[in-house]
């Protein structure tokens, strides 16, 4: 069982969100003795919203999400998950697949074929199979049970390794609600969202435009402040079901502060998953914020924040734990933010090693800042000098088992 946290401290491992049900199975679809597929089931019609991937080589299971969620006015009732096969470009094969594979859980759950949202994650290019993925489905959903969250974050894994959980408690309307959710992630990570995927429920009562809203601002706060390495894939998906069996009225304002003080929860548990990524990052030995402040415009210092995070050379700086702060100032400088070179400054932590343009003049600072690399948890901010305004990106450093994890990925 898991402890009980304090409202609004996000907790990790199992959880249990009521009105909710989770499982997890082994198909033998590409992975051998190991769970490879996860459902969720809501046990009543729940409002749902989805973000995807801006990649426009959109994977059959994103594609068909879109249409689910459009078509059944923001209504679901299940989400089926599979790791190994991405079933992204697969054509319209892929797409008929996706469908089946919602259409055969629905009549096995005797739900409506679209309140069935799917999503998938590993290699891309080859088809789905479904005679192993439709053999697993009876054992899910005869194994669904309130608290197996944390065996459905095993097996949607790919290349983590380790399950990615985030759970927390808030009072809304009077009324203490649950929103809780899993991710799987590790590379192929970059902003507008990475070979990622994410679900989160609660038992908050939420009308569909209210949840989609929140989504929207809570992804903006946290899928989309995470790279590993600057790719974006073809599946990325977050999906959010709010069951409604928290018993309070159902919130049908955006604006309303019951919708704030939800929104604020559903971000404190995205921005945990968010960083659970980053932290299990492909090969990574460092979790890095990277923060421009004193811009003119959170866009300008977001997109200064994504280019230092997204440099090659930072990362493998970052490694090796030098800290050769040129690499920084020089992919600030070519991220297209017009800013003034001369205002400039760059801190380590608290040491600042470049300020107003040029480095600052001490022997001592380079073992200072070189001390700082060697933490497992770095702060980087660049200091623009030009206004108020400030961004944070998390990323990791690439290490050599970055390219060793991905030169073998499909064998």
């Amino acid at each position: 069982m898991h402890q009980e946290p304090s409202a609004g401290t996000v907790q990790r491992g199992n959880f249990h969100v009521p009105g909710f049900r989770v499982a997890a199975a082994m198909s033998g679809m590409r992975y051998k003795n190991r769970p490879d597929c996860a459902l969720i089931v809501s046990d009543a019609p729940a409002a749902a919203a989805g973000v995807f991937t801006r990649n426009r080589f959109c994977a059959a299971p994103v594609v068909l999400c879109k249409e689910h969620l459009e078509t059944g006015q923001g209504r679901a009732r299940a989400v089926l998950i599979n790791a190994g096969i991405a079933n992204a470009c697969t054509g319209e094969e892929g797409l008929r697949r996706a469908r089946l594979s919602a259409a055969r859980l629905a009549s096995l759950l005797d739900i409506d074929p679209l309140e069935v949202l799917v999503a998938s994650t590993g290699v891309i290019g080859p088809q789905l199979r479904l005679e192993p993925l439709n053999e697993a489905l009876p054992q899910l959903i005869a194994s669904l049970q309130p608290e197996r969250w944390l065996d459905a974050a095993k097996a949607i894994m790919t290349t983590d390794t380790v399950p990615k959980t985030a759970w927390a408690r808030t009072q809304l309307a009077g009324t203490l609600i649950t929103c809780g959710g899993i991710a799987k992630g590790s590379g192929m990570i970059s902003p507008d969202m990475a070979t990622m995927l994410a679900f989160v429920t609660t038992d908050a009562a939420l009308a569909p435009n209210v949840l989609r809203h929140w989504l929207m601002e809570s992804v903006n706060r946290s899928f989309n402040r995470i790279t590993v390495d600057g790719d974006t894939s073809t599946n990325d998906t977050v999906l959010v079901l709010a069951g409604g069996t928290a018993g309070h009225a159902v919130i049908t304002d955006p604006s309303s502060p019951e919708a704030k003080a939800f929104g604020a929860l559903l971000t404190q548990v995205c921005v945990d998953l968010a960083q659970q990524i980053v932290r299990d990052g492909e090969g990574a030995t460092k979790f890095v914020a990277v923060t421009v402040c004193g811009a003119m415009s959170r866009e300008r210092a977001l997109t200064v924040a994504r280019t230092v995070a997204n440099s090659p050379l930072v990362k493998t700086a970052l490694f090796g734990q030098d800290a050769n702060w040129g690499r920084v100032v020089a992919a600030a400088g070519r991220s297209g933010v017009d800013f003034d070179p001369d205002r400039v400054s760059l801190h380590f932590e608290d040491v600042c090693i470049f300020r107003n343009g040029q480095p600052v003049q001490d022997e001592a600072l380079e073992a200072k800042a070189s001390a700082v690399l060697r933490q497992k948890d770095i702060c980087m901010t660049l200091d623009l000098g030009e206004g108020s305004e400030s961004e944070t990106v998390y990323t990791c450093d690439f290490s050599y088992d970055y390219v060793k994890i991905n030169a073998d990925y499909r064998s």
